[in-house]
């Protein structure tokens, strides 16, 4: 049985993924809040405060789930608890022996919710580079490269930085395939999500898996695009030229997806069950 620290533990990822671990592992969630999952132990405190990370003395942790974030505020908080607050729980941790850690970066990484975003090849690889205007994403990818610091300190370390797309509740409403429309803020994240069940199922193999010392960066979607349309025609409608949209054209690749996933298939045997058996049946 592994002891597992997960942070955010309280909010919707968190608390799910709490429960899929907790039955068969020793959880200690971290957050501001708290919630009642049986086998879960909570402690109440921020990540990026040493003195709120103390309390995690008693647990000697074989790996971290990282889900903690800020997700709305200004430039400052976002760097502040994303970035820095980052910082502080992977020294807190590393210092401590914990050997194994999934991050919770986010497709917003590469810029993808600014109108003006361009990518620079599609399907948009892992390690596509930041080109974000708004703060958020840019603060996502100064904690993947927070992680990659420690690493190239602690080269024993396993780091998997996940690129997360949106995530849909199973139990609520089902998002509906969107036809051509002008492009808005966040707009690619409308055609790029996946079912709660199959985010947890990725981060349950993730932190299970066996230890990989280095840096692995994954997008984390699923292979198809929630669209009437086919790819080519639904970007083709926003960028126009600016994009090479070849790839969309070859037969058998008319509905993929806006991110490349075929590493995250190959490094943790994961495809998005639920997501697809949806998507493809819509």
């Amino acid at each position: 049985m592994s002891t597992i620290l997960i942070t955010g533990a309280s909010g919707f990822i968190g608390s799910a993924l709490s429960a899929a671990l907790g039955a068969d592992h020793e959880v200690v969630g971290m957050s501001r809040n708290t919630v009642d999952i049986p086998g879960v132990t909570y402690v109440k405190g921020e990540f990026g405060a040493f003195e709120d990370l103390r309390q995690l003395d008693r647990w000697d942790f074989d790996a971290a789930v990282h889900l903690g974030a800020e997700l709305r505020g200004p430039e400052r908080d976002f760097v502040t608890v994303n970035g820095e607050g980052s910082r502080c729980l992977m020294r807190y941790l590393v210092d401590r022996g914990c050997r194994k850690f999934v991050m919770a970066s986010s497709i917003a990484a590469v810029g993808c919710q600014s109108v003006h975003f361009r990518p620079d090849v599609l399907p948009i690889p892992d390690e596509h580079p930041c080109y974000d205007v708004d703060g958020y994403g840019f603060s996502k990818f100064i904690m993947e490269e927070i992680a990659k610091y420690h690493w190239r300190q602690h080269r024993d370390i396993d780091v998997i930085n996940f690129r997360l797309c949106s995530v849909i509740g199973d139990d609520g409403p089902r998002p509906k395939p969107e036809g051509l429309r002008p492009i808005l803020e966040w707009t690619l994240g409308h055609i790029t999500w996946m079912f709660l069940s199959d985010v947890i199922r990725a981060f349950c193999l993730a932190v299970l898996g066996p230890t990989q010392p280095g840096v692995r960066t994954l997008n984390v979607a699923a292979e198809r695009i929630c669209a009437t349309v086919p790819t080519a025609e639904f970007l083709g409608n926003w960028w126009g030229n600016d994009v090479d949209l070849s790839y969309y054209r070859r037969p058998g690749n008319e509905f993929r997806g806006v991110y490349r996933v075929d590493r995250l298939a190959e490094e943790l045997d994961f495809t998005a069950v639920d997501t697809l058996n949806y998507l493809q049946n819509m």
